[in-house]
């Protein structure tokens, strides 16, 4: 809806979604002039190749039908010797098996009912707070720990609503940068987010 976007609206920005969440984004941040926004699939994104210097996907690409085939497909776009960094869910997440309980019904929910239902995460905070209860809390129920009450919200909707939600490991995510011929590969401190660079043409 806007938020990672505002962080990179210095610089020519395209922004891209499948979902309505882009026509937000266009709302809160289209009256500046260097940026465009573009309803479109991850897999099939209206640019010519090696259009853009930086590249980034923070939590979408494992919300699509393969992860890495959502990933391989932005690479196309990236200038010899730009960037890309991706954040994708991470395979330490199964541990909250209440978290895939709940998702079997709650994809199920009708969208309007959800981010109703999703508010509790404002709440619910401060139980998975108390030592020890907590943390038992945050496994059987889990619901996202940001401090501000509407990221926090919007977070637990985001966890909650999608079809597909994949995870994966540094060392699986390493793989498909190398796969797509980036180099100076690394990981970042979040898990999991990899960076990588284009090899410029030679």
């Amino acid at each position: 809806m806007g938020r990672f976007s505002e962080a990179c609206i210095q610089a020519d920005l395209g922004a891209v979604d499948l979902s309505s969440v882009v026509e937000a984004d266009a709302r809160n941040l289209g009256h500046h002039r260097n940026a465009s926004f573009c309803p479109a699939d991850i897999m099939n994104v209206p640019f010519d190749d090696k259009t853009f210097d930086v590249i980034y996907s923070i939590r979408v690409p494992h919300h699509t039908t393969d992860t890495r085939k959502a990933f391989l497909s932005l690479t196309r776009l990236l200038k010899p010797g730009g960037r890309i960094g991706i954040w994708v869910y991470s395979t330490r997440l199964r541990l909250m098996f209440g978290g895939e309980l709940f998702r079997l019904v709650t994809t199920h929910i009708p969208k309007p009912m959800l981010p109703k239902v999703s508010k509790l995460a404002i709440p619910l905070y401060y139980l998975h707070q108390i030592p020890v209860v907590g943390k038992l809390s945050t496994h059987i129920l889990p619901t996202s720990l940001n401090p501000d009450p509407e990221w926090r919200w919007l977070d637990t909707f985001d966890w909650y609503s999608p079809r597909y939600q994949w995870k994966h490991s540094y060392k699986e995510v390493e793989g498909w940068f190398r796969e797509a011929g980036l180099v100076e590969v690394r990981r970042e401190a979040f898990p999991v987010s990899v960076h990588g660079v284009r090899a410029s043409d030679r």
